[in-house]
Formats: C-alpha cells, sequence, structure tokens
C-alpha cells in the first residue's frame, strides 16, 4: 500500500471500508468491559504487568520462539541461545514502547529506530536506522518480496507524515497501518516483526483505546496463528480494499483476544488464584 494517496487523510478513508465500522465497534464494547472489570478499578498496575507478559510472549512466538508463559516468567538470562535472545527483546520492547509515547507523534521514525536499537541490543553500525541498498534482513518468518532501500525510505517518510499530520481514523485502523507497513517493508536488517507489533502496541496505548496497556494485541496475533497472519498481511500488502479491511478485522481480532486474556487474568484475581 502506498501511504501517499490522493486523499487527504487516507487513513480515515480506510474507516469507511466494508467490514472495518463492525470491528472497530466490536474492539471498542470488547475493551470497554475489560476497564469496566472490577478488579481494573483496585489491580489495574497488576493486569497491565501481567499483559506486558503475555504480550512479549505472544510475539516472540510469532518471531519463532513460541515458549511457555511460565518458561518466560521464570527465566532472568535471556542470552544463552537465538530464541532466547528473541524472548529478551520481545519483553525489551514492551517495556521500552510504554516510554516512548510522547515522542511518537512528533518523531515516529526516531521511535522505530530506537526500538530496533532495543531490540538488537547491539553496537552495528546497522542498527537504529534503515537499511541500506544490498544489507540483507534476517526476517525469515516473512516470505513477501522485500522491497528496495529507495521505497523503503520513501513509505517510512509516508508513514511518519500520516502521523505527524494526525487521522481522524479509528485507532485500530492506525494500529493495522503501523503494523501492516512496518512487516511489509521490513525496514530494518532485524527484528522487523517485533517491531512492528511493539508499534502496533505503542499506536493502541498512545491513542487512548487502551491507555493502561491491558488489551494485548500480541497475544490475539500469537493464538490466531502464524499462518492466518501471513494470510492477513498478503491482504495488506495487496492493497485491495478487500485485503486492507481483511487485515484490520484481523487486527481487531487479535485485540479481542487480548482483551480475553486479560480478562481471565482480571477473573483469576478476583477469585484470589493469581
Amino acid at each position: 500500500m502506498s501511504m501517499t494517496g490522493a486523499t487527504a487523510d487516507p487513513l480515515a478513508a480506510l474507516g469507511a471500508l466494508p467490514g472495518v465500522a463492525e470491528s472497530v465497534e466490536s474492539v471498542r464494547k470488547a475493551v470497554d468491559r475489560v476497564y469496566g472489570h472490577r478488579v481494573m478499578r483496585r489491580r489495574s498496575n497488576a493486569i497491565t504487568s501481567e499483559a506486558a507478559l503475555r504480550g512479549s510472549r505472544g510475539s516472540a512466538a510469532l518471531s519463532g520462539a513460541d515458549w511457555a508463559l511460565e518458561e518466560v516468567r521464570r527465566r532472568t538470562d535471556f542470552s544463552a541461545d537465538a530464541e532466547a535472545r528473541v524472548v529478551g527483546a520481545a519483553l525489551r520492547l514492551t517495556a521500552e514502547a510504554g516510554q516512548l509515547l510522547s515522542v511518537w507523534r512528533q518523531s515516529p521514525l526516531r521511535v522505530l529506530a530506537r526500538l530496533h536499537l532495543v531490540a538488537a541490543a547491539s553496537g552495528g553500525d546497522e542498527v537504529g536506522r534503515p537499511r541500506q541498498a544490498g544489507e540483507p534482513v534476517g526476517e525469515p518468518l516473512v516470505e513477501l518480496p522485500l522491497p528496495d532501500a529507495a521505497e523503503v525510505s520513501g513509505r517510512l517518510e509516508g508513514l511518519a507524515d500520516l502521523i505527524i499530520a494526525g487521522s481522524s481514523a479509528p485507532a485500530l485502523v492506525t494500529a493495522a497501518v503501523v503494523h501492516g507497513e512496518l512487516l511489509a517493508l521490513r525496514p530494518f536488517v532485524s527484528h522487523n516483526g517485533l517491531v512492528a507489533r511493539a508499534a502496533e502496541r505503542l499506536v493502541l496505548i498512545g491513542s487512548g483505546l487502551d491507555p493502561k496497556a491491558v488489551c494485548p494485541a500480541e497475544v490475539g496475533h500469537a493464538e490466531l496463528g502464524r499462518a492466518s497472519y501471513l494470510a492477513a498481511l498478503d491482504g495488506y500488502v495487496s492493497g485491495t480494499p478487500e485485503g486492507m479491511a481483511a487485515w484490520i478485522a484481523h487486527c481487531g481480532r487479535a485485540v479481542e483476544l487480548g482483551v480475553r486474556e486479560s480478562t481471565a487474568v482480571c477473573e483469576a484475581l478476583q477469585r484470589g488464584a493469581a
């Protein structure tokens, strides 16, 4: 999808696609329900912490490190092997995203660079900046054609311009586009999936839809499965109205499943079982 369309507010135009309004409304009702839970009024910090952990686990699973939640919870060393490093990167990104909310609307490219730096946790000169011509991309689980560095630069600028300009589009639409565009572009040499999902999380929180970060979409994306995730991404990359609407609906369903996860945590806390 080109982020420099003819309409003044292309994100809002996506919100008018058939079926998108229904997805937006379904997500809003689900979020309202969990925020209205009695446990949220007393122990929202506990729900936020648990959602962060479960969201990190879900994002890592989609990047090839599908660990049990209790394994993520008990581990302290995330440097032992490739899977451990993926899980560690997901945990760091979830923690970092909340610190970048105030910067996102003014400088989204700076935030994306910071997210990559945090995920990579290394000092190479390819870290924390968009990839350059000829640099390989380590994202084996996304097998779409890879845009060249010039296209990446132009589309990132277009995405940043849309975010800075603001939009009347619902938060779900903006979050889905940010997520989908970053996966389609894979602008960094590594960790693009983790960064894309962290950026989606950041939009959902910063928009006010999920200000306490208790609706981890990453949980839902993992639960829906990698095959479904990649099929929906194909729809986004196609740029067709039907494909775009299907991707937004997929992201909406992921948020709803994240809500379900946190609702279950609320219920467990209410029973004194967690």
